[in-house]
C-alpha cells in the first residue's frame, strides 16, 4: 500500500510524503532563532536526503531559515515567492523557483498549484517578495498549506478544489499577533471557507521568547485548544488533530497507509 504521511515538525514545517515523493514546508530545525527565542521541545528527526523540493511560503527568517536551509543538498529544488530567489543563489542553491499564486508545478509524482496569502514579508537584500500559499495533490485529496496568512475571501474558491487537509496557523510566537497572522478563531473561520475535511492547527507553541513560560504560560497549549474549540462551531463538519512535533497525523486520500 502506498505511504501517504503527514508529519508535523513543529512552527510552520510539515514533512509530506505520498506517492514516493517527500515535500516540506518551510524548514525551522534548530534549537533558537534571533537570540531570544527557543524551542521548546526536541529536535524531531528528519532525513535531509532524498527530498524531492523544499516549498517555501514568504521570506520571514522563521519559515526562509537560512541556517536550517544550510543543512540540505545544494541541489534540492527550492520553491520560493518571486524576489526570494537571490537570497538562496547566493547560499549555493543550484535549483531554485521564483513562483507566484497561480502557477502550477509537478514535483515527482505530485502536482503542486501556488495559491495567494496575505501576508506582509519583507526582508533585507529582497525584493519584496510575496507571500503565497501551496495546494499539494490532485483535486479531492489536496493538503492545503498557507504559510502566514490572514482570512481572505480567496480561501472559498481554494475551497472548489476540494481540500482534504488544512495546515492552518493559529497563532506566532509571540503573546500578541501583528496583521497578516491568524488567531484561533479566525482560522476557525478560514476552515469555514476552506470546507476542508480535516485540520490541523501549526505555527504555536513551538518556538518562544525567553520567560515567556513565566510571564504567558497559555502560548505553549491554549491557541490550538481554542482552534478546536472555535471549529466545533463554525466549521462543524471539520476533522482537528491537534500534533506534537514529530508525530505523524494524518493519512491522504482514499485507501492510504496511516
Amino acid at each position: 500500500m502506498t505511504d501517504r504521511r503527514v508529519t508535523y515538525l513543529g512552527h510552520a514545517t510539515v514533512a509530506l510524503e505520498r506517492d514516493g515523493t517527500r515535500l516540506l514546508t518551510d524548514p525551522l530545525l534548530r534549537p533558537s532563532l534571533m537570540r531570544i527565542l527557543r524551542r521548546r521541545s526536541e529536535l524531531p528527526a528528519l532525513d535531509p536526503t532524498g527530498l524531492d523540493a523544499i516549498l517555501i511560503s514568504h521570506a520571514h527568517h522563521d519559515h526562509l531559515d537560512l541556517p536550517t536551509l544550510r543543512g540540505f543538498s545544494r541541489h534540492v529544488p527550492l520553491f520560493v515567492p518571486a524576489g526570494a530567489g537571490a537570497l538562496l543563489r547566493r547560499e549555493g542553491f543550484v535549483s531554485v523557483t521564483e513562483v507566484e499564486p497561480g502557477v502550477e508545478i509537478e514535483v515527482g509524482t505530485l502536482p503542486v498549484r501556488v495559491v495567494e496569502a496575505v501576508h506582509d514579508a519583507p526582508r533585507r537584500r529582497t525584493a519584496e517578495p510575496p507571500s503565497v500559499g501551496y495546494l499539494v495533490g490532485a483535486q479531492g485529496e489536496l493538503t492545503y498549506f498557507p504559510g502566514d496568512t490572514e482570512v481572505f475571501g480567496g480561501m472559498a474558491e481554494i475551497a472548489e478544489a476540494g481540500v482534504d487537509l488544512a495546515l492552518l496557523p493559529v497563532w506566532g510566537w509571540g503573546p500578541t499577533l501583528g496583521a497578516g497572522h491568524m488567531n484561533p478563531e479566525q482560522a476557525a473561520e478560514a476552515l469555514a471557507l476552506l470546507r476542508a475535511d480535516r485540520a490541523v492547527p501549526i505555527h504555536w507553541g513551538t518556538y518562544s521568547p525567553i520567560g515567556a513560560s513565566r510571564l504567558w504560560p497559555w502560548m505553549s497549549h491554549r491557541p490550538p485548544l481554542e482552534f478546536a474549540e472555535h471549529a466545533g462551531r463554525l466549521a462543524p463538519g471539520s476533522e482537528v488533530t491537534i500534533p506534537e512535533p514529530g508525530e505523524a497525523i494524518a493519512a491522504l486520500g482514499a485507501g492510504s497507509a496511516g
